[in-house]
């Protein structure tokens, strides 16, 4: 493998890792949920949540590591803004894995039904 290759895999699996990572937590899922509509102040992303502003914070920073959300800051407010480059990349990474899977199932259900057929059960 050439390492130019190597490298991007290595970068590409940093950023699943850290998109993953990132959706693992329901409050995150939940931001990001919120964000489909548009774009929010932290302060409005952190209402609905029974956890301090700081709390609400650092889930924004590791949402924003992940390259799922950008902030935009406007005078002394931040919005923030769903970015789903990133939830593209892990849902083709799924993909992949999904027609793997189905694949794999198809051949297994072929190889009972022959089986089958033969009279072995």
């Amino acid at each position: 493998m050439n390492p130019a290759t190597m490298i991007r895999s290595d970068l590409s699996a940093e950023r699943l890792d850290a998109v993953f990572g990132a959706l693992a937590d329901p409050t995150r899922r939940s931001i990001l949920e919120r964000l489909r509509s548009g774009s929010l102040t932290v302060s409005a992303l952190a209402e609905p949540y029974d956890v301090s502003l700081n709390a609400v914070s650092k889930h924004i920073k590791t949402l924003e590591k992940a390259g799922l959300i950008k902030r935009e800051v406007r005078g002394r407010e931040h919005a923030c803004q769903l970015d789903a480059a990133r939830l593209e990349e892990a849902s083709s990474w799924l993909a992949y894995y999904a027609e793997f899977w189905s694949g794999r199932m198809e051949a297994l259900e072929q190889h009972l039904v022959n089986r089958r057929k033969r009279g072995k059960t």
